[in-house]
C-alpha cells in the first residue's frame, strides 16, 4: 500500500523522505497550482465574486505529474503548511488533481514526532480557512485590477494599488511630513565631573536649560559650589527575558542586528523550517508546546546551572490582533540543539538559526538581577543626579545579551560591549571632589524615518497585514518605486509615491485607511473561524467602492507633471519638457508620440567632491538608476565607466590603494572585493 504526501517545496520533500519509510511517495507541488488569471480581473463580481481559477503554465507539467503518481496510490495526502495559504494550496491540489477524498495532514514542525503525529490524525480541508484566503486573494485582485487603470489614467502610466502596500506607503508619506514640518528646539545640557576618593563620576543637571544664555548663567553660579551628596537609594532590579520570536519580532530583530531585509529573513528562515531545524515560521503566536519547554528546562539546568532556569515554566500571551493562538512561536525544532552542534548551515542561516536558538532558551531562563544606585547630589541651589548599575547574576543574559556581535561562521552570538556603570559607595552627607563642569548644546530631532523593523512593527501594531504578508508588502512598494531607503537604510518616499497616496488619500480614503484595513483584517478573522461569509465580506467592501470609483473618473482630473525647459530636441528640433514617470523623472520631446526622443536626467543626488579614481578628471557624484536605486559613477560616463554601489569616502585603501567606502554607518572598508581592509 502507497500513499502519496504531497508538499510545497523539494527541500521540505526530501526532509519529511528522511522519516518515512518505502510505503510514502513524497512529492512536491512547488507552491501554488491554481491562481487568478494574470491578465484579467479573473473574479465575476456580478455572480457573487466567482473567482476564475486557472493552472499558471509553469505548473502544468506538475500538475500532470502530481495526477499520475495520485492515480497510482492508495490515498492522497496533502501535507502543505498549516496557515490558510497552505489550506488554500491543499484544496487548490484538490481541485486541480480532482482528488475525492484526500486526507489533510499539518505540524508545526518538521520532525520525526511531528510527522508521525499529524499522520495519526489526518483530517478533512478547513474550508472556513480557505475562504479567508480566497477572500483575501479576491479583495486584493479587486483593489489591484480597478484602482490601478484609474492612477493610469489620471496620474501616470504603469502605476499599480494595493490594499495593504497602500497604507505602508502612507505610513512613510506620513512620517517624512512630520519631519519636514519639524521645528528643532534648542536646550542645553549641564554635565558635572565628579570624584570620590580618586574614583571618578559623572552626574546631570536636573533642571531644563533652553539658551546658552541659562546655561551660562548656571555654570557662573556654580562657580566654587561645594557638591555634597544629599540623598543615596540603593535597590536590586531584575532584566527579564524577552518572549520567543513571532513573525514580526524575528523580522525586526535581524533587520536590527544584521541589517536583513524582511524578504531575507524569510527566505532564510523557510530553509531552516524545510530542512527541519526550526519550526513553522509564519507566526504571530506565542505559544510553546509543552515538550520543548521540558527539553529547555533539562538543558538550561544541565548546561548553566538550575539557578539559571527560571523556577517555573514561562508562557507568554500574544499582544497582537487577531493571533493565531493554536500556532506556536518560533523556536529551534530540538531546543537541545546548540548552533555549534549543527553542521550544513551557511553563515546566514547560522545567524538565524542562533538568534531564534538564544531566544527561546533564554525566554526560559531566569531574569538578570542588577544591583542600582541613584544619588542626589547638591551644588549650591542646584541638584545633579547621577546613576550606576552592576550585574549581580546574568541569567538569561549568559546566553541572549542585550548587545549582539555578529557571529562568524561556526560561531555563536556573545556579549558585546556590555557597560557596567558603578559608582563609588557615596554616603549622604559625602563632600565630593569637583573636577570639571561641561556644558553642551542640543536640538529636538524629529522622529525617525521608518527602517523595515519599525515599519514592521507598525504594521503588526494597527493590525494590518498578517505575518505572510509583512516581507512582500515592503518589497512591494519598493519595486513600486514608491519608497526608497537612503543611505541609512530608512524609507523616505519617492515624488511619484506621496503623488499616489495624495491622490488615494483624497479620493479613496477608506482603502489607505488604518482603521478600515485593520477592520479588513478582522473580518477576514472571522471568516476563517467560520463567522463570516467570504462572499458576504467582499460583496460589504466592493458596493461602495465601486459606486465611488465611478464617481471619481468623473471628477477627479489628469495630474500634470510636464514643465517647460530651455533644452531643444535633437531630433526634430522641437522643444524638450522634462516629465514624471514610474521611476522619476525624464527629459521628453514636447512632440510625443509623433517624436518619440527621451533623455535621461543625471540625478546628481550629492555632491561628493571626490575625483574619480580611475580617470583622475571626473568627479564621483550620486545617480539614480531607472528603479530609483542610488550608485555612484564618474560624471565623464560613457567615457569613463567608474561606478559602485557602495558610498565611496576621499580615502584609499593602505593595502592596494583601491577607495574606500561606506559599507554601514560605522564601517568602512575597501572598495576592492580581493582586498579585506577594514579601517578601525
Amino acid at each position: 500500500m502507497k500513499s502519496l504526501v504531497i508538499v510545497e517545496s523539494p527541500t521540505k520533500a526530501r526532509t519529511i523522505q528522511k522519516f518515512l519509510g518505502k510505503d510514502f511517495i513524497i512529492k512536491s507541488s512547488f507552491g501554488h497550482v491554481r491562481d487568478l488569471p494574470k491578465r484579467e480581473l479573473g473574479v465575476d463580481v456580478e455572480k457573487d465574486f466567482e473567482p476564475k481559477y486557472v493552472v499558471p503554465a509553469k505548473a502544468k507539467k506538475v500538475v500532470a505529474e502530481l495526477k499520475k503518481d495520485s492515480a497510482k496510490a492508495d490515498n492522497t495526502i496533502l501535507a502543505t503548511d498549516e496557515d490558510r495559504e497552505g489550506e488554500a494550496i491543499a484544496w487548490h491540489l484538490q481541485e486541480a488533481l480532482k482528488l475525492k477524498n484526500p486526507q489533510r495532514i499539518v505540524f508545526h514542525e518538521i520532525t520525526k514526532t511531528a510527522i508521525e503525529g499529524a499522520l495519526e490524525k489526518p483530517r478533512k480541508i478547513d474550508m472556513s480557512l480557505v475562504n479567508a484566503q480566497q477572500a483575501r486573494r479576491v479583495l486584493d485582485r479587486i483593489v489591484g485590477y480597478k484602482l490601478s487603470p484609474f492612477l493610469w489614467k489620471k496620474v501616470n502610466k504603469g502605476l499599480s494599488a494595493g490594499r495593504v502596500q497602500s497604507v505602508a506607503v502612507r505610513f512613510v508619506v506620513e512620517r517624512e511630513r512630520e519631519i519636514e514640518k519639524f521645528a528643532p528646539v534648542e536646550y542645553w545640557s549641564i554635565e558635572a565631573f565628579l570624584a570620590k576618593k580618586g574614583k571618578e563620576f559623572t552626574a546631570q543637571l536636573k533642571q531644563e536649560i533652553k539658551n546658552k544664555t541659562e546655561a551660562n548663567k548656571i555654570l557662573q553660579d556654580l562657580n566654587s559650589a561645594d557638591y555634597v551628596v544629599e540623598s543615596v537609594e540603593k535597590k536590586e532590579t531584575k532584566r527579564h527575558p524577552a518572549p520567543p520570536f513571532t513573525t514580526s519580532t524575528l523580522q525586526q530583530a535581524a533587520s536590527q542586528r544584521f541589517g536583513w531585509p524582511a524578504k531575507m529573513t524569510m527566505s532564510i528562515a523557510q530553509r531552516l523550517y524545510e530542512e527541519g531545524n526550526i519550526t513553522y515560521h509564519r507566526t504571530d503566536s506565542l505559544n510553546l508546546s509543552e515538550m520543548s519547554l521540558a527539553i529547555a528546562k533539562t538543558f538550561i539546568a544541565d548546561k548553566y546551572g538550575s539557578n539559571y532556569w527560571a523556577g517555573k515554566t514561562v508562557k507568554y500571551v500574544t499582544k497582537s490582533k487577531g493571533a493565531q493562538e493554536a500556532h506556536e512561536a518560533i523556536r529551534p525544532a530540538y531546543a537541545d540543539r546548540t548552533p555549534e552542534s549543527l553542521t550544513g548551515l551557511d553563515a546566514r542561516q547560522l545567524k538565524l538559526y542562533t538568534l531564534i536558538w538564544q531566544r527561546f532558551i533564554a525566554c526560559q531562563m531566569a531574569s538578570a538581577v542588577f544591583n542600582s544606585v541613584s544619588a542626589d547630589i547638591t551644588a549650591g541651589e542646584y541638584t545633579f543626579r547621577t546613576t550606576g548599575q552592576t550585574l549581580k547574576f546574568d541569567g538569561f543574559l549568559k546566553v541572549y545579551p542585550t548587545k549582539f556581535a555578529a557571529p562568524q561562521s561556526g560561531a555563536s552570538l556573545a556579549p558585546s560591549g556590555r557597560e557596567d556603570t558603578a559608582l563609588p559607595d557615596l554616603i549622604k552627607g559625602d563632600k565630593l571632589d569637583f573636577i570639571k563642569l561641561n556644558s553642551e548644546q542640543h536640538f529636538t530631532e524629529p522622529p525617525a524615518r521608518y527602517n523595515e523593523a519599525s515599519l514592521i512593527k507598525t504594521l503588526e501594531k494597527f493590525g494590518i497585514g498578517r505575518p505572510s504578508t509583512y516581507a512582500p508588502t515592503l518589497t512591494t512598494i519598493q519595486t513600486r518605486n514608491y519608497v526608497e531607503k537612503n543611505e541609512q537604510k530608512r524609507f523616505k518616499p519617492t515624488e511619484m509615491g506621496t503623488v499616489v497616496n495624495d491622490v488615494l488619500v483624497k479620493n479613496f480614503p477608506k482603502i489607505v485607511d488604518i482603521d478600515f484595513t485593520a477592520k479588513m483584517e478582522k473580518e477576514l478573522d472571522e471568516v476563517a473561524e467560520g463567522k463570516d461569509s467570504w462572499r458576504k465580506t467582499c460583496k460589504d467592501f466592493y458596493t461602495p467602492f465601486a459606486k465611488n470609483l465611478a464617481e471619481k473618473y468623473k471628477e477627479v482630473p489628469k495630474e500634470n507633471f510636464t514643465e517647460k525647459t530651455d533644452k531643444i530636441c535633437t531630433k526634430c528640433g522641437s522643444a524638450i519638457v522634462e516629465k514624471m514617470g514610474r521611476f522619476g523623472r525624464f527629459y521628453a520631446c514636447s512632440k510625443f508620440p509623433e517624436c518619440k526622443y527621451t533623455e535621461s536626467i543625471e540625478n546628481k543626488v550629492a555632491e561628493l567632491n571626490i575625483k574619480c579614481p580611475k580617470c583622475k578628471e571626473g568627479d564621483i557624484v550620486a545617480k539614480k538608476t531607472k528603479r530609483g536605486k542610488i550608485f555612484y559613477g564618474c560624471n565623464r560616463f560613457p567615457k569613463c565607466d567608474f561606478a559602485l554601489w557602495d558610498k565611496p569616502v576621499n580615502e584609499f585603501c593602505p593595502k592596494c590603494d583601491s577607495i574606500l567606502v561606506q559599507k554601514t554607518k560605522k564601517i568602512i572598508k575597501c572598495s576592492n572585493k580581493e582586498c579585506d581592509f577594514v579601517k578601525s
